[in-house]
């Protein structure tokens, strides 16, 4: 059956799951609490839907509890940084103390990550950054099955590669940009698909390269053993994106990039390219603040396009739904709760 739970029983249920699948309680709490962060700003796709693969990774040998990351190379304000294939919700996370550490100290770090296990929602980290006064920019590529086709292509040759760029406005909420280089996230296809729904045209192409609205597609193999792929937003620009964060996230980093057949692996490894800022060591701290404020301001006079209530920016929607869903739960459909159920199982937990 469908679920809709309070953010703090989901995380004490999350928590026994990673915990019985090997991470200390500390360890599983911490995983626990930023699936579900996910999960309160409106992004389920990064969300507890993600505990049954993680459990199957750690199966697989792919991902390693209790892992911390490793310093290659501290060059000052340059770090390079292996997460070891340990949770990215930890090894990212200390991956950022490290470089905001920098950051405040140097005036700006720019920081390597290869090897993490899947680091879940990027603007986690901008969020850690711009509460420190600190710009955030962040470059991302995924090692996993490449479900997203290149402009032009017919099938998939890399992943979802996210972006995020946080700024801090001072007495404001800040900018946090944070977006797949697809046209949507690969897990929102997969809640998608546990819902029973079909996707706008536009998102898909099936396992023949003929556009399609069945999430399905880029979910479970399709009946010649192959998948379908989701096409890049705005076409060639996406797509310019999209790479980008694999030559930046994966090749400079260290990580590697994906150039090989796919596998049934379920392990998601992503690299992360990271430049933080400080401005108020460039010098620029107080007309930065005024203008950037000047220009929110700004956009926010235009007047309300047709369906819109008001302009918002980017980070306001999941301030948004964090409020609501505090109040009134998170809702897991059939599917997702099923496979979460399952996943508890296969570690000697039960919840209900």
């Amino acid at each position: 059956m469908s679920q809709t739970l309070q953010a703090s029983t989901l995380r004490t249920q999350v928590s026994s799951i990673i915990h019985a699948a090997g991470s200390t309680p500390a360890e599983a709490e911490q995983v626990a609490a930023n699936l579900v962060l996910a999960n309160l700003s409106g992004h389920d796709s990064h969300g507890v839907g993600m505990v049954p693969r993680y459990v199957d990774a750690v199966v697989e040998g792919g991902l390693k509890p209790n892992a911390s990351v490793k310093v290659n190379l501290d060059a000052g304000a340059m770090l390079a940084l292996d997460g070891q294939r340990g949770y990215g919700q930890i090894v990212g996370v200390q991956a950022m103390e490290l470089g905001i550490a920098r950051a405040k100290q140097q005036g700006s770090c720019i920081l390597s990550l290869a090897n993490a296990h899947h680091l879940g929602r990027i603007g986690h980290f901008a969020e850690m950054a711009t509460a420190r006064g600190l710009v955030a920019m962040h470059f991302v590529n995924v090692l996993s099955r490449p479900v997203v086709a290149p402009w032009g292509g017919g099938d998939g040759r890399f992943g979802t590669n996210p972006c995020c760029i946080g700024v801090p406005l001072a007495g404001a909420e800040p900018f946090i940009l944070d977006f797949a280089t697809s046209r949507v996230a690969q897990g929102k296809m997969r809640v998608a698909y546990n819902k029973g729904e079909r996707v706008p045209a536009g998102h898909l192409i099936d396992e023949h390269g003929a556009p399609t609205d069945d999430p399905g597609v880029v979910v479970v193999p399709q009946s010649n053993g192959l998948f379908g792929a989701l096409m890049t937003f705005g076409e060639h620009k996406g797509y310019g994106m999209a790479v980008a964060c694999e030559l930046l996230g994966g090749a400079l980093t260290g990580g590697g990039t994906w150039h090989r057949p796919a596998d049934t692996a379920r392990t998601v490894l992503n690299g992360m390219l990271a430049v933080l800022i400080d401005p108020a060591k460039l010098g620029t701290e107080a007309s930065f603040e005024k203008e950037a404020r000047a220009f929110i301001d700004w956009l926010r006079q235009s007047p309300p396009g047709e369906g819109f209530d008001a302009v918002q920016i980017a980070g306001e929607p999941e301030r948004k739904a964090r409020a609501a869903r505090e109040r009134e739960g998170i809702w897991l459909d059939d599917a997702t709760w099923g496979e979460i159920v399952e996943s508890g199982r296969k570690v000697g937990v039960s919840i209900v």
